[in-house]
């Protein structure tokens, strides 16, 4: 991996025609992805993967379709045999949507057995479906009947083990195959910062006192879809004294001046890449208080630490022994968890933070290749403002490389 990495970076530079070409071969990232599931596929023995998840399905295919609306409802869901075709089931009979993709050998419409589309006749529709998926199986298993399922309902698992499928986990399957990016997926990943850091410019421009949480929210919205991106998974957005403790969603509260502004973007850019930053910032053209400065400037040790701790062959044990220690003020109201995987999504590994060890602790190792977001958030039990900063980076042989350009409030430091 090379330890060379321009970050995203300069994104009010970046003019339309960089969003809507692509950076690299799209077919070989959805072929060299594809591959890498069905490794994870022999490493367990299994004869195929069963995906539901919309993100898994995009992983391995590259298909969409109505994917927000699709992750309500059992409808739409990928077959990758080992050893023989790829097929997509869709929410109906649309073959123009997935035209001239190699990784989709066969195109079928679903008999869609969840309640809102078959009530009555789910019984009907979901044998159905499960006649199809052990025709697969016994068609190229070559006698092996395990399969892998990531997501699916009782009443899908039933149907397929009455037909002596052997049932297994399939999103570790699925997240173990997505945590270690190529360097052509890291060009599509930078491409989704981009679009996210020109939103980012577009907030901050828009920031005047008055502007409502949604107003604002909104600026990184229309800047997403107008650069070719997708969606924006949460609505973390808050100021003011709704930014702590963290996780409120974004309201119709005005911002005042002199507030803290606080956000995490979860947004699904262009090539269906994640870009996961967080910033904090001060509304109007005041300077800082005392406080704010003082929040900040922890948060920001926090995350700066984190990044220099991360090498490839930590465990991650002792990724959370080595962090930055949360100063006890802070710990009640710590961010969730210290280090998460980020792909087409947030996705393994989850890293704890050493307080948590001996209760929530995970086994596994930090990997070149892996992407990785770096959280923060810093704010005290009771108090009035809380600040929350997150990075994503690449990990490299030398260690973590920041994937985003867009700045830091350095001054306040």
């Amino acid at each position: 991996m090379n330890d060379t990495v321009t970050p995203a970076g300069t994104a009010r530079q970046h003019g339309a025609m960089e969003y809507t070409t692509p950076p690299v071969d799209l077919d070989g990232v959805r072929l060299e992805r594809l591959e890498r599931l069905r490794v994870e596929l022999r490493k367990h023995d299994y004869a195929g993967l069963l995906m539901f998840n919309q993100i898994n399905t995009r992983y391995a295919t590259d298909a969409t379709n109505m994917q927000v609306w699709c992750a309500h409802y059992e409808t739409r869901c990928v077959f990758v045999c080992t050893d023989g075709p790829v097929v997509l089931f869709d929410y109906a009979n649309l073959p123009h949507l997935a035209e001239d993709l190699p990784t989709i050998d066969e195109y079928r419409a679903i008999p869609s057995f969840y309640f809102f589309a078959a009530a009555e006749r789910a019984d009907e529709r979901v044998a159905k479906f499960a006649d199809q998926i052990a025709d697969l199986v016994q068609t190229y298993g070559a006698g092996n009947n395990r399969i892998a399922v990531d997501h699916l309902s009782f009443k899908g698992i039933d149907a397929l083990r009455a037909r002596q499928l052997s049932i297994h986990e399939g999103e570790e399957v699925c997240e173990r195959a997505r945590a270690i990016k190529s360097p052509e997926e890291l060009e599509l990943m930078k491409a989704s910062i981009a679009a996210c850091e020109a939103g980012m410019y577009a907030m901050r421009d828009a920031m005047t006192p008055g502007i409502t949480e949604n107003a604002l929210w909104a600026e990184l919205h229309r800047t997403n879809i107008a650069l070719g991106g997708e969606w924006i998974e949460t609505r973390l957005l808050s100021s003011g004294p709704r930014t702590n403790p963290w996780f409120r969603e974004c309201s119709m509260r005005p911002i005042a001046a002199g507030d803290m502004v606080s956000f995490d973007t979860d947004l699904i850019g262009p090539y269906g890449y994640c870009a996961d930053i967080s910033r904090s910032w001060i509304a109007g053209d005041g300077k800082p208080t005392d406080e704010q400065r003082r929040l900040y400037a922890a948060a920001y040790e926090q995350i700066q630490t984190n990044i220099g701790v991360l090498k490839p062959g930590m465990t991650f044990a002792e990724v959370a022994e080595k962090a930055w220690p949360i100063p006890d003020e802070f710990l009640s109201n710590r961010y969730s968890s210290l280090i998460h995987g980020v792909g087409l999504a947030d996705e393994y590994p989850s890293i704890k933070h050493w307080v948590d060890w001996a209760e929530k602790g995970l086994q596994g190792t930090v990997e070149e290749g892996m992407t990785l977001c770096v959280e923060s958030f810093i704010g005290s039990e009771g108090g009035k403002e809380g600040v929350k900063l997150e990075e994503q980076v690449l990990i490299t042989a030398n260690g973590a490389v920041p994937l985003s350009a867009y700045p830091y409030e350095l001054e306040w430091l």
